[in-house]
C-alpha cells in the first residue's frame, strides 16, 4: 500500500494536482498541531512528562513499522536523520521550556507567528522559493496577527514579569527552530526515493531522547502523577503528531515550502477553537477579528 502511495506521490508533485495536495495537507496538519499543542497543555500537565508520553508511542508505533514493513532507507539519508533527530529534540526542549513558563495561549501564537515569516526567508536561500507581491502580504498579516493575538492574551496573564520575559524568550527561540527545521526536514524529505520510509524512520528518531527525560522528570516531582492516564494521553497526542508532521512534511515535498509553513499557522485558529472547548479560555471579538485576519493572510498566501 505504501508504495502505491509513494507512486501517487512521485506522480503529482509538482503539478497542479500537487499542489492542491498540499494545501489539504497542510490544512491538516494545522489541525492536528493545535489538537497536539492543546494535549500537551490540557490541565496543567507538565511539559517535560507528557512530551515524553507522546515520543515514547513514536517509537513503539514507528519502530516496527519501520523494521518489517517499510524499507531499509538509503545510507545517504541516514546523516539527513541524525540532523534531524539533533534538530527536533533542540525544537522540543525548547517548546517544553516555554510551555512550562508560560500560558498556552501565549506561548503558541508566538511560536507559530515567528515561523511562517522565517521559513520563507530561508526558502529562499535554500530552495529558491520566491513569493508573489500578494503572497508576501498574506505573510506579513498572518504573522502580524498571530502575534497580535498573543499580545491579547498577554492581557490575562497573572505570572510575574521575570517568569513571563523567559516564556516569550523560549517562545521566540522555538520559532525560530520551527522555521529550521521545516526547511530541513523538507531538504531530506525531497531527497528519499519513498517519502514514507523517511517519514517513519523520522518518527523513530523522534522517540529517541524525551521518554528518557520524562522518566527521570516523573521520579522526581514529590507526587508524580498516575503512569497510565499520561500514556493514554500521549497516545491520542501522538496519533495528532503522526497526522502533522506527516501531512506537511508531505506538503513540502509536492509544492513550496514557504507556501505549506504559512497555510500551517492557521493552527492558531484551531488552537483557539481547542483552547475555548477544552482549555475554558474565552475567544472574544477582538480574538475573533485577528482569526479572521489570520485566516485572510492565508488566503492571500496561497491565492495572492
Amino acid at each position: 500500500m505504501f508504495e502505491q502511495l509513494n507512486d501517487w506521490v512521485l506522480a503529482i508533485e509538482g503539478n497542479e494536482a500537487g499542489k492542491r495536495w498540499a494545501l489539504i495537507l497542510a490544512l491538516v496538519s494545522a489541525a492536528a498541531h493545535a489538537a497536539f499543542g492543546a494535549i500537551q497543555k490540557w490541565r496543567d500537565a507538565d511539559p517535560w512528562i507528557i512530551r515524553g508520553c507522546i515520543d515514547i508511542w513514536f517509537l513503539v508505533i514507528a519502530l516496527p513499522l519501520a523494521v518489517f514493513v517499510f524499507p531499509t532507507p538509503e545510507w545517504e539519508l541516514v546523516p539527513i536523520l541524525i540532523g534531524m533527530f539533533l534538530i527536533h529534540s533542540t525544537y522540543k526542549l525548547l517548546l517544553a521550556a516555554a510551555y512550562a513558563r508560560g500560558a498556552f495561549t501565549v506561548v503558541y501564537p508566538v511560536v507559530r507567528g515567528i515561523g511562517p515569516l522565517a521559513t520563507v526567508i530561508l526558502a529562499y536561500f535554500v530552495f529558491a522559493e520566491t513569493l508573489r507581491l500578494g503572497q508576501w502580504g498574506g505573510i506579513a498579516l498572518l504573522s502580524a496577527s498571530i502575534m497580535a493575538l498573543a499580545a491579547v492574551n498577554l492581557r490575562g496573564v497573572t505570572i510575574g514579569r521575570d517568569v513571563l520575559l523567559g516564556a516569550l524568550g523560549f517562545a521566540v527561540l522555538t520559532g525560530i527552530m520551527v522555521a529550521v527545521y521545516t526547511i530541513y526536514d523538507a531538504w531530506g524529505i525531497r531527497l528519499a526515493d519513498n517519502a514514507f520510509t523517511f517519514l517513519i524512520w523520522f518518527f523513530v528518531t523522534e522517540g529517541l531522547l524525551f521518554p528518557f527525560i520524562s522518566y527521570r522528570r516523573w521520579r522526581s516531582v514529590e507526587n508524580p502523577p498516575a503512569p497510565v492516564p499520561l500514556l493514554l494521553r500521549g497516545l491520542i497526542a501522538s496519533c495528532f503528531a503522526f497526522a502533522s508532521f506527516g501531512s506537511v512534511m508531505l506538503a513540502t515535498r509536492l509544492d513550496s515550502v514557504g507556501e505549506a509553513a504559512a497555510l500551517r499557522e492557521t493552527s492558531v485558529i484551531f488552537a483557539a477553537v481547542f483552547g475555548y472547548l477544552f482549555l475554558k479560555e474565552k475567544v472574544g471579538p477582538i480574538r475573533g477579528g485577528l482569526m479572521v485576519l489570520i485566516a485572510l493572510g492565508a488566503v492571500l498566501v496561497e491565492f495572492g
